[in-house]
């Protein structure tokens, strides 16, 4: 790290925020704690670095040194494991420990149990449910922001069934609302990015289990070198937002939004018959337009403090290079991109141009643009046509069954028949 510039992470840009908004008196020390997640104690921590340190003092102190010399020695962990695997197979950890130490080999049994664990020997036992009482709203508006879908038959039983997507702040009750054909994806983000368009970048999302916004997959062997958890194409826009997605176990657990749904499972089915709306555009619609602040000026209720947790968005921050679909692709030795079904063309004008083999971001907008982004600088390319298909040939008459054929009268074989009848 050399002097005047300074490398910051995520976290620590967080925090650069939202101290500076402590300084600038918009926030409380109390409720800036809060929104970092950490204890009133270690704010003031942060806070009294910042003021004497400046950006400095926000970046971990133990970055470029080494680790403090309290890691095992790698013979000692060898040792204890090989020593497990012939005699202690089978034991817990915390027992296992206990027989270790009794032949010299003193060791933590937490630390045994995550050995085993990274070994495969041992797995994680599920404690017995806890017990639960209800919780109070949060104190700040955009502090937690509840998400679900509705699948009801909004226009009537006679026309299929659709899902009204819903974001309730848990404080106020404020909600906002859009109509889509299913629970997907593309749904989600256009509600979460009208949402911030709005009023700003909540600190939290409180969901359900559902593969849009959480997956159960294992990591790929890319994700596992880079270190990171496997997510969803909406957990991705999420993360490059600095949202958490707190995934709820139960509906019940995020009942806010499901009592919202009955309110506009009552009344907005009744206000699509009166109006003789039956199509989802019309009914997002009268949406945005009416229903909802129709509904948020008769629902809402104030929050326990005034503080608003919602952040600005950066500068010069694209929200559709966020809400969108990005993979990578390999550049192939012709400069050309294959992505779902399409040959993308890197064209030699783009400088600099990525060689052959290099892996290129393929980001494709809720509106179906495609962009290729190659050391986050944007790469122009064209959209080659479908080869024309190849001709089908005309398929063989199938052939007629050969008769068996008959050998002629004066055919050698019969003459020779003929010949030897005769000398018998």
């Amino acid at each position: 790290m050399e002097r005047g510039c300074f490398l910051m992470n995520k976290k620590e840009l967080l925090r650069k925020s939202v101290v500076e908004r402590i300084a600038s008196g918009k926030l409380l020390q109390v409720e800036a704690a809060s929104l970092l997640g950490v204890s009133i104690r270690q704010m003031k921590r942060i806070y009294h670095r910042y003021r004497l340190e400046g950006d400095a003092g926000l970046i971990h102190r133990s970055r470029g040194r080494q680790s403090s010399g309290r890691t095992k020695p790698s013979e000692l962990r060898k040792r204890i494991l090989d020593r497990y695997k012939e005699i202690y197979q089978g034991l817990g950890p915390t027992l296992a420990a206990e027989k270790l130490a009794q032949e010299g080999l003193v060791i933590d049994h937490e630390t045994l149990r995550r050995w085993l664990i990274a070994e495969g020997w041992w797995q994680r036992r599920r404690k017995r449910g806890q017990h639960r009482q209800r919780r109070p709203p949060k104190e700040h508006f955009g502090e937690l922001v509840q998400v679900d879908g509705s699948h009801h038959a909004w226009y009537g039983p006679e026309l299929p069934h659709t899902c009204l997507m819903s974001m309730v702040d848990d404080a106020t009750g404020l909600s906002m609302t859009l109509m889509a054909e299913q629970e997907t994806t593309e749904a989600a983000m256009m509600l979460l990015r009208r949402w911030i368009e709005h009023h700003g970048v909540p600190k939290a999302l409180y969901t359900d289990r559902k593969n849009v916004y959480i997956t159960e997959r294992p990591p790929t062997l890319e994700e596992q070198l880079a270190g990171e958890e496997p997510m969803t194409a909406f957990g991705k826009a999420c993360n490059k937002l600095g949202i958490l997605i707190i995934p709820a176990n139960s509906p019940q657990a995020k009942g806010r939004v499901e009592r919202k749904h009955a309110v506009y499972q009552d009344r907005l089915c009744h206000e699509l018959r009166l109006r003789n709306i039956t199509t989802i555009e019309e009914t997002n619609r009268l949406l945005h337009e009416a229903f909802d602040e129709y509904l948020n000026l008769k629902f809402t209720r104030c929050p326990r403090s005034k503080r608003d947790f919602h952040r600005l968005l950066a500068p010069r921050t694209d929200l559709r290079d966020i809400f969108c679909h990005e993979c990578t692709r390999v550049l192939a030795n012709d400069w050309t991109i294959a992505y779902k079904g399409k040959t993308l063309q890197v064209l030699k004008l783009n400088h600099p141009l990525p060689k052959p083999k290099t892996r290129i971001t393929v980001r494709q907008w809720l509106d179906g643009t495609i962009r290729l982004l190659y050391r986050d600088h944007s790469l122009v390319f064209e959209m080659l046509p479908k080869p024309p298909p190849r001709p089908q040939c005309q398929p063989a008459p199938p052939k007629q069954p050969r008769k068996p054929a008959k050998p002629q009268h004066d055919h050698p074989w019969r003459r020779k028949t003929c010949t030897m009848n005769a000398k018998k």
